[in-house]
């Protein structure tokens, strides 16, 4: 069942979600050559829990044990945070969070460079921003879930890259995971009718190989099959008639967006 939310519903989402946009940006200049995602999963817990109210959603969500999922390179999601996983020069490292405030959650994911990356890889990294632009754009009453998974998919075509098929974006409110389940692949018009007061968290994972992954003996962290670099970017977005309404924007954003594609 697809539970709507009021537009008051929606702005306590975003003050969760602000916190997540405000710690990616605070997060940014601590992403360097020989920094660990334990530190990391440490600075962004603190980070949430200095809000009043505020906690990480992610921390025990089905047993999992971090704040932030940490992803390096080819794992697509849910890496496990850890002291003993070091980055290092060329890297990407995806990190997704939960803030759950006065009851309500919020969800979103950004993958960071680590120093001077292969240019396959920043390449990877314009595409699938662009994606989650693209997808976020089709949040709109009258639009349906396969809009969204369409708009990801035509951003992709001609790259060369590969959409995950086996993970999807969802809907979030109460809990963290809600209905619909929002692939980043589909058809115009088809899958669920977009309404006014859905939250869904859009999140396109797009890989520079193949689209297959598996799951770690950590039985958490996915990574593609062929070990090629993944790049994973996410918003919880409202659904209005005024249109999609990003509710995890830093308070004051400054990350540096890549350029537009051609």
């Amino acid at each position: 069942m697809i539970e709507l939310k009021t537009r008051e519903e929606m702005e306590l989402i975003a003050r969760g979600g602000a916190i997540i946009g405000d710690l990616y940006e605070a997060v940014r200049d601590r992403i360097a050559p020989g920094v660990s995602t334990g530190e990391l999963d440490r600075f962004a817990e603190d980070f949430i829990r200095s809000h009043e109210g505020a906690e990480p959603a992610f921390k025990g969500l089905y047993g999992f044990p971090g704040s932030v999922c940490a992803s390096i390179n080819e794992e697509v999601v849910h890496g496990i945070p850890s002291d003993d996983r070091i980055l290092k020069e060329g890297d990407i490292v995806s990190l997704d969070t939960g803030v759950r405030l006065e009851g309500w959650c919020s969800d979103s994911a950004w993958t960071f460079a680590v120093g001077d990356v292969p240019a396959a890889t920043a390449r990877l990294l314009e595409v699938t921003e662009a994606a989650l632009d693209a997808a976020v754009a089709q949040a709109v009453p009258g639009k349906h879930v396969g809009d969204i998974g369409h708009a990801v998919e035509r951003t992709v075509k001609g790259t060369g890259f590969s959409i995950i098929r086996d993970l999807v974006g969802h809907g979030i409110g109460r809990k963290v995971h809600e209905q619909p389940q929002i692939p980043n692949r589909g058809r115009p018009g088809e899958g669920p009718l977009l309404e006014e007061g859905m939250v869904l968290a859009i999140e396109p994972m797009i890989a520079i190989g193949t689209w297959r992954i598996r799951t770690l003996d950590d039985r958490w962290t996915m990574s593609t099959t062929d070990r090629r670099p993944s790049a994973h970017f996410e918003h919880t977005v409202g659904v209005t008639v005024d249109g999609p309404l990003i509710l995890t924007r830093a308070t004051s954003p400054s990350l540096e967006r890549h350029p537009p594609l051609p």
